[in-house]
């Protein structure tokens, strides 16, 4: 097969691995997105604050709903200096913050984070320690929680804090992302690993619709929905400010 002819079907392979896991989400995670999106309709109909945090790569689609054209502009990033971005030098440092434990708690008592908010927590694996204990603490704190996770992690992995528990064992809501073990879509042979992770595009999906759900129910409760326009569209800058001014007390992006 000549190399043009081989990539462009693992560009079609790559694709269709993708299409598929949203189709299975769309069709089988559906009810639960929809779920989601209300329980923040309610906590900004209460006049609550809403964040989301994941470490890693995961945290990508969580900064991805954060000061976003098209998106709601209440939708806050929980940030844990060294593991919220990729740009953490060196690298590795992000992946053994993960597995700290008591980091979540020093984090959430020194958050905004009230009894009544909603917090959404992203971990593909839901393994580590700081995603495991950020959702048990913010429960206890009254928060409620919503855990964007791979449910088959638990089947296939060993949990590596010291409850022995995962991720969607101490969330209100589980959104099962349904990524497989590994996160890697592709085989070839003469590559002996598998590569062309879909986490990113899957996840993020789920949260664009869960926070469209949200903007949607808020309208049909007679709210106007606090969302972003584009600043590179005529009258975006302006109508920004005038959405970011009524929710200045639950946008904590601009201090």
């Amino acid at each position: 097969m000549a190399e043009s002819d081989r990539s462009e079907r693992l560009t079609g392979k790559y694709f269709d691995a993708a299409i598929d896991l949203l189709r299975q989400v769309r069709d089988e995670e559906g009810d639960r997105i929809t779920a989601a999106g209300q329980l923040i309709a309610d906590t900004v109909a209460a006049g609550g604050r809403v964040f989301s945090f994941g470490a890693g790569h995961s945290s990508l689609p969580s900064q991805d709903t954060v000061y976003r054209a098209g998106g709601l502009a209440i939708m806050n990033l929980l940030s844990v200096p060294g593991v919220v971005g990729v740009d953490v030098r060196p690298a590795t440092l992000g992946s053994a913050l993960e597995r700290v434990h008591g980091l979540a708690a020093a984090v959430l008592d020194t958050s905004p984070l009230e009894a009544g908010d909603v917090l959404v927590i992203i971990s593909l694996s839901g393994r580590n320690s700081l995603p495991v204990e950020m959702a048990m603490n913010a429960r206890a704190l009254g928060i409620k929680v919503i855990g964007v996770t791979s449910v088959a992690y638990a089947d296939a992995t060993k949990p590596r804090h010291t409850s022995g528990s995962f991720l969607k064992d101490h969330c209100d809501l589980v959104l099962d992302s349904r990524i497989p073990v590994g996160d890697a879509e592709l085989t070839l042979p003469g590559i002996d690993a598998p590569f062309a992770p879909a986490s990113t595009v899957v996840t993020s999906a789920i949260m664009q619709a869960m926070v469209a759900t949200a903007a949607g129910t808020l309208a049909e409760r007679g709210i106007d929905p606090p969302l972003l326009r584009s600043g590179n569209v005529d009258g975006g800058h302006d109508w920004n400010a005038r959405v970011m001014g009524e929710y200045a007390d639950r946008i904590f992006y601009r201090q």
